[in-house]
C-alpha cells in the first residue's frame, strides 16, 4: 500500500491537540475549584477575626475588695462589666474568670446560682436574679468569694469570653482593708 499518509496524520494531530485541550480543561477546572474553596475559607477567616476582635469586654468602675473579717483579709471581689459598643451578645454560661495573685495558684471560675470560690454571679446592675447571657448596653456585676488575699497584695483578674479577647486586669489590695475596700 503506497497510498498517501497525511490525512492519517493529520487525524492523529487532531485528536492528540482535543486530549490536550480536554486535559488542560480539566486541569483549568480543577485549579479554579481550589482557587474557589481557598477564597472561601479566608473569608470565613476574616469574618472570624473580625467577630472575635469586636466581643471585647469593658470594665466598668471600681474593683471592690469585701471583707467580712478585716483583719483576716479581702473574702469577696465585686466589680461590674460591659460590653463594647457594637459587639455581639455573650453567652455567660461559657464565660471564664481566672483568680490569682503571687501567692495563690490561679482558679478558674464559671457561672454559678452562688458566689463561691469556684463559681461566680452575675446579676443586672447588681440587682434581680442572675443572668445566662449579656446584651450590648448592659451593666452586669460579677461577684465571688476568694480565699483571704492580705493587705498590700496584688491580684490578678482574667475574664475570659467563649469568642473573643480576654480582658486582663491586675488590683492591689489597699494598705488597710475595711469591710468594704476599692482594689487600686
Amino acid at each position: 500500500m503506497s497510498g498517501n499518509s497525511d490525512a492519517f496524520t493529520g487525524l492523529e494531530a487532531a485528536i492528540v491537540l482535543i486530549a490536550f485541550v480536554v486535559v488542560a480543561a480539566v486541569f483549568a477546572y480543577v485549579i479554579l475549584g481550589a482557587g474557589f474553596f481557598t477564597t472561601q475559607k479566608a473569608q470565613e477567616t476574616v469574618y472570624k477575626s473580625v467577630e472575635q476582635s469586636t466581643t471585647n469586654l469593658l470594665l466598668i468602675g471600681n474593683v471592690y475588695g469585701l471583707a467580712s473579717a478585716p483583719s483576716s483579709g479581702i473574702d469577696e471581689i465585686k466589680f461590674s462589666i460591659g460590653l463594647a459598643p457594637g459587639a455581639p451578645d455573650i453567652d455567660l454560661t461559657k464565660l471564664k474568670i481566672v483568680f490569682s495573685t503571687q501567692e495563690t495558684s490561679p482558679v478558674i471560675l464559671s457561672l454559678g446560682d452562688t458566689a463561691t470560690t469556684t463559681t461566680f454571679t452575675a446579676k443586672d446592675g447588681g440587682a434581680g436574679s442572675g443572668l445566662d447571657s449579656m446584651i450590648p448596653a448592659q451593666q452586669v456585676e460579677i461577684d465571688f468569694l476568694v480565699a483571704a488575699v492580705p493587705e498590700n497584695t496584688r491580684v490578678n483578674l482574667e475574664i475570659r469570653p467563649a469568642v473573643g479577647a480576654a480582658l486582663p486586669f491586675s488590683k492591689t489590695t489597699p494598705a488597710t482593708i475595711t469591710n468594704t475596700s476599692v482594689l487600686s
